[in-house]
């Protein structure tokens, strides 16, 4: 892997860890940072051996608190809005990134930091976890795509809530409203993370691609384009040898054996 300065990648049993360090300003996103995790999944996009990755936060407080305010602090339009674009970017190559993606939440998300969390597939939140998008208070808003994937994930008026008054909720209540998918003790974090990815990994590995793939085009566009395309990519997978696989598996009551074709 790649020698980097805030951000580590390491690869066990087909799932990957993407860990931002940047300890001493609680793991705030910067433009070196942004830059980092931008390739360390572009480093992995192509790896045929990868079942899933987790994106965690280095050190007991924090997953990602926020962006750089010290960064923020000297924008102006033009730059304002070019920093919010490639945010935007960044975080769409990683909702977009062909295998699941699960965001490790170990402290605070804040800002940007839940916005990264956001553009994650699944969350899982240790009970030291805090999530908010504080921006209002700083005079801007959800910058990095946080206020159309925050909707989503738990509707309309709970967005708008967290979103307009700027506060911050535990982990308890994140999972109440379907922000995080399970809480988990702190300590247990990332094995429950990895125990979650693991699961992924025993299914078909092109049937996990090409669901993400169909929920989010689903997501995005009309009810009959997306069942169209489902349609489609349901006669996909049935070309594969992991289909065949799976069904012989089944009736023969043998666990199978997927090999991602």
């Amino acid at each position: 892997m790649a020698d980097r300065s805030y951000v580590r990648t390491g690869i066990r049993d087909a799932v990957a860890t993407v860990t931002i360090d940047r300890q001493s300003r609680l793991n705030a996103l910067n433009p070196q940072v942004m830059a980092e995790v931008d390739a360390a999944f572009a480093e992995l996009r192509d790896r045929d051996d990868l079942r899933a990755v987790i994106l965690t936060g280095a050190g007991d407080r924090a997953f990602v608190a926020g962006a750089d305010i010290g960064v923020l602090a000297r924008m102006g339009p033009v730059s304002g809005a070019s920093v919010s674009r490639e945010g935007q970017d960044v975080l769409r190559r990683i909702e977009t990134f062909p295998r699941p993606v699960i965001a490790a939440v170990g402290g605070y998300a804040l800002g940007g930091g839940c916005e990264l969390a956001l553009a994650c597939h699944l969350r899982v939140a240790s009970d030291r976890a805090r999530f908010g998008l504080p921006e209002v208070g700083l005079g801007i808003i959800p910058g990095y795509g946080g206020t159309l994937r925050l909707s989503r994930v738990v509707g309309l008026g709970r967005a708008l809530e967290l979103i307009l008054t700027g506060e911050m909720i535990d982990a308890a209540r994140a999972a109440e409203i379907g922000l995080a998918n399970v809480v988990v003790p702190h300590g247990e974090l990332m094995e429950r993370s990895r125990a979650l990815a693991r699961r992924i990994a025993r299914n078909a590995p092109v049937a996990v691609e090409l669901a993400l793939k169909s929920v989010y085009q689903a997501i995005d566009g009309p009810a009959a384009h997306a069942q169209e395309l489902e349609a489609a990519l349901f006669g996909l997978l049935a070309s594969t040898a992991d289909m065949k696989e799976g069904m012989a598996a089944f009736l023969e009551k043998r666990k199978a054996q997927f090999t991602g074709r």
